[in-house]
């Protein structure tokens, strides 16, 4: 029988700070990418690398950062992500240049992708000795996500107006400081043996990264030209090299053997093209803000405040129970519909459009939609999985998610610039892109939905009206 930690809910909230900093660092740039852009030279196509640089960079180490942490220890790879998180942020806060700013964003990415799995892998350590514990301890951890994109927005927009844009990096150090000074009330657990796959995180990283590169550059250099063929040929030999490499390697860093596990394949396409609808969605919401009904970076900040707070409220108290009654077939599906039709909706952006009219309902219904989705996607993932690989599921999940933001971020970003989005103080042009941009998204988001319908298995109903057939305890715990 494994021993209660007395301090556990303490640790809890180190590891939800950490949880809070890491969703944070996605969301509080967005405002100030305007003013970054101004400052640094970053062209309209290449400010998209601020994003996804880090998305990269943590999506792509996300795998070795959970090797690492059954290898070395979580609490050891927890306290080197932070390491790894502040150096990137003193760079990224420094940079006088494109593309040390980038380098900046890189570096964080990595920090987060060896805080997330170590922190998961911390959190099932303390609370796993009591479901009712866990669930709760879960609820918490996981409202600390819609919190962190609810700060990062607001505190981007505040720093940005009224300090400048460093301080969006600046603000982790304190942070950093005190949850590095605090990680000895985390469990320690001695190192064991075992491989580091880094040849197969080298290539999935790279192949990664050369694929978002080929889909940025393709507006300029034409997407039939031998330049952007070789770059994509390049990437798909790189990730097509990655499977051969897990498929012989003793100890890879994604045993393909899990994809036999029911669910998981279709829960995992829903979160890449989730990913890859609603990241892009939110990035050109800010640049239309901005750019074109002429919002400072405070303003703009606080006009995405009603979206992040519906999120957190749906995310932390309503949809817990929704999945506890219905299942995650209908939510997954539903919530990428609904998400389908505010995008749809946003689509039809106006250059003298307003934000109460044009803006508020829809980014309302696409925020509703995402809310809906996006925890049900996740536990059906996680919950399809063993027990002794659910380290390896939640991995997965969080790799395909950022992979999906990532390129549907890069991808949708070459189509706005096409559409005329790269024509600064053109109102209609800029208007023109980021509409297209919208409606885009919202047919990925659509083909998600459906997607998620056809294949998703459908849960039987239990007597007590929770979803039947699968191991969605932890989030039936949270909404008792």
């Amino acid at each position: 029988m494994s021993t209660v930690n007395p301090r556990r809910w303490w640790a809890l909230g180190v590891l939800a700070t950490a949880q809070f900093m890491v969703i944070m660092d996605t969301s509080i740039i967005g405002v100030a990418l305007p003013e970054m852009q101004r400052d640094l030279g970053f062209s309209p196509g290449d400010l998209q690398w601020v994003f996804n640089a880090y998305v990269i960079a943590f999506g792509g180490l996300l795998l070795l950062g959970g090797r690492l942490s059954d290898l070395l220890g979580a609490r050891r790879v927890f306290t080197a992500g932070w390491v790894v998180l502040l150096a990137g942020s003193v760079v990224a806060a420094a940079a006088q240049s494109a593309w040390v700013e980038v380098l900046g964003r890189a570096v964080q990415g990595a920090g987060g992708a060896l805080i997330a799995p170590a922190s998961m892998t911390l959190l099932m350590m303390l609370f796993a000795h009591e479901p009712r514990e866990l669930g709760k301890a879960m609820a918490l951890y996981g409202a600390a996500a819609p919190a962190g994109g609810t700060a990062g927005v607001f505190l981007g927009g505040v720093f940005t107006e009224w300090l400048s844009w460093p301080w969006v990096f600046i603000i982790y150090i304190p942070i950093g400081l005190a949850t590095l000074a605090a990680t000895g009330i985390l469990p320690a657990v001695a190192p064991r043996r075992g491989a580091v796959d880094l040849l197969g995180a080298v290539t999935v990283t790279a192949g990664l990264a050369l694929a978002v590169f080929a889909v940025v550059r393709a507006p300029e250099t034409g997407w039939g030209s031998a330049e952007t063929l070789l770059e994509l040929a390049a990437a798909a030999a790189l990730l097509t090299l990655f499977l051969l490499i897990q498929k012989k390697s003793r100890e890879p860093l994604m045993p393909l053997g899990i994809w036999r596990v029911p669910r998981l394949a279709p829960a995992n396409l829903a979160m890449t093209l989730l990913g890859a609808a609603w990241i892009p969605m939110w990035y050109f919401l800010n640049l239309y803000l901005q750019q074109v009904l002429g919002y400072g970076a405070f303003a703009s900040g606080a006009a995405l405040l009603p979206m992040t707070v519906l999120l957190m409220i749906f995310m932390t108290a309503i949809t817990s129970r929704l999945l506890a009654r219905f299942g995650a077939r209908p939510l997954i599906g539903g919530g990428l519909l609904v998400l389908a039709a505010g995008l749809l909706w946003l689509s039809a952006v106006e250059p003298t459009g307003s934000f109460l009219v044009d803006v508020l309902p829809a980014s309302l219904v696409a925020a509703l939609g995402m809310s809906l989705a996006y925890i049900p996607a996740m536990m059906a993932a996680l919950s399809s999985a063993p027990q002794e690989q659910a380290g390896l599921a939640s991995g997965i999940v969080n790799t395909t998610y950022q992979v999906g933001s990532a390129l549907g971020l890069a991808a949708l970003t070459a189509l706005a610039t096409t559409q005329g989005a790269d024509r600064l103080g053109d109102l209609s042009a800029l208007t023109d892109g980021f509409g297209a941009a919208f409606l885009a998204a919202a047919a990925i988001a659509a083909v998600g939905g459906l997607a998620a319908f056809a294949t998703i298995r459908r849960e039987q109903p239990a007597a007590d009206g929770s979803a039947a057939g699968s191991k969605e305890g932890v989030s039936e715990s949270a909404a008792a």
